[in-house]
């Protein structure tokens, strides 16, 4: 996979970009809060159709443009896969203050036709590797569950649909669940919502036990090449509710519930789902919530056997964070048959050494990399006369000659 080139009109700091992409790895070198970030998160945004930074998207549009009768934001890339030739993938942000309420409309296009995030899955996919992913090890469980879904989501439409139909139902469910308790509505009425949100999400549970389970095979690989063998690191997913292999919620020794290692399908966890909300059906009631599903599972990563969140060292995390984006990335390649686009943001300054190597080592080639970077000495003279150098001056770009 490959991007050409990438235009942005009045996104972030960016009123106009023209911006070819070569093949080789790409530096955006330059001081902070002049647009380096900027660049990734327009190609984060290309491929998911959401910020990492904000999940506000009227904060991408340029701040020049709020006088405008229509704000608007625009993102394109040509965009080379093996599926096809170039295609052209392009998102319009538009806030329209014709009316007496401002509507924020967002478009997508495909070769210049209108088209749905899930038709375009697939066309564009990204690993974004962050300092603050530390929080995948130390952070809140929806860290772990927006690491698994914006993986998922990129590369299987099912997953994609599945999730973007459980965030739809949940509001629906606890709004109803708050009606009945102020004895507006009738708990028949859960019984329907209670069938979509059980078939959501056992799709969206069974998707992502057989993500955890590939992903932690590749992350030890990573892992053990990093500590030399000695530590080994597991996934442990934990689910808000475990359905068990034979379906009746009792667990044993021989018999083990939703582990990585005795895989269950959305068909085998969907009735137990089901049976679930309704035995919580009071308490759910009363406190005016959903309790058990997808958007309370926890993911927990252990070295050693021990919960590296809670007793793990900085530089355990470090290393497991590492061995994870790794992993994301070529569990992306298994499943896409090419190699997604690689962006880093100022993680190479926050490794040591021998981390930094490591990461530099098993990336140079494999994929379009784009590093940002405050400090261009961090990198290998050899490094940088196999990249492309660009310096990023307020929202302005140009080449710049390897030192």
């Amino acid at each position: 996979m490959h991007i050409e080139h990438l235009s942005l009109t009045n996104f972030r700091n960016y009123a106009r970009l023209e911006l070819s992409l070569p093949q080789q790895p790409i530096v955006l070198y330059g001081e902070n809060a002049q647009g380096k970030t900027s660049i990734l998160e327009a190609l984060y945004y290309l491929a998911t159709s959401r910020s990492p930074y904000t999940t506000s998207d009227r904060q991408l549009i340029h701040w020049r443009t709020e006088d405008d009768p229509i704000p608007f934001a625009r993102l394109a890339a040509d965009v080379n896969n093996r599926e096809s030739a170039t295609q052209r993938l392009e998102i319009t942000l538009l806030m329209d203050k014709s009316g007496p309420v401002p509507r924020f409309k967002k478009t997508i296009k495909l070769n210049g036709v209108e088209k749905r995030v899930m038709d375009v899955v697939g066309l564009l996919t990204v690993v974004l590797f962050l300092p603050q992913d530390l929080a995948l090890v130390e952070g809140s469980p929806s860290e772990r569950r927006r690491f698994m879904d914006t993986t998922l989501t990129q590369v299987n439409r099912d997953y994609l649909e599945a999730l973007d139909n459980y965030e739809k139902i949940l509001p629906q469910r606890n709004a109803l669940l708050r009606r009945i308790s102020e004895r507006q509505s009738s708990r028949k009425e859960l019984a329907f919502w209670d069938e979509q949100l059980a078939h959501a999400g056992a799709a969206v549970i069974a998707g992502r036990q057989t993500f955890l389970r590939e992903l932690e095979e590749l992350a030890q690989r990573n892992h053990d090449d990093l500590t030399g063998r000695t530590e080994t690191l597991t996934l442990k997913y934990q689910p808000s509710f475990v359905p068990t292999a034979e379906a009746n919620g009792q667990m044993s020794f021989n018999l083990l519930g939703l582990d990585l290692h005795r895989e269950l399908t959305a068909e085998q966890i969907e009735p137990q789902f089901l049976q679930q909300l309704e035995a919580e059906q009071n308490e759910s009631i009363m406190r005016g919530v959903t309790l058990s599903g997808p958007h309370r599972d926890e993911l927990r990563i252990f070295i050693n056997e021990r919960d590296c969140g809670l007793y793990g060292s900085r530089g355990q995390a470090r290393t497991a964070v590492l061995a994870l984006k790794l992993a994301e990335l070529s569990w992306m390649r298994d499943h896409l048959g090419e190699w997604p686009i690689l962006l880093l943001d100022e993680v190479v300054a926050e490794l040591d050494r021998k981390r930094r190597a490591y990461l530099l080592d098993r990336l140079d080639g494999i994929a379009q990399t784009l590093v940002t970077t405050t400090e261009l000495e961090i990198f290998t003279s050899d490094f940088l006369e196999r990249a492309q150098v660009y310096e990023v001056i307020a929202g302005q770009i140009s080449e710049k000659a390897t030192p």
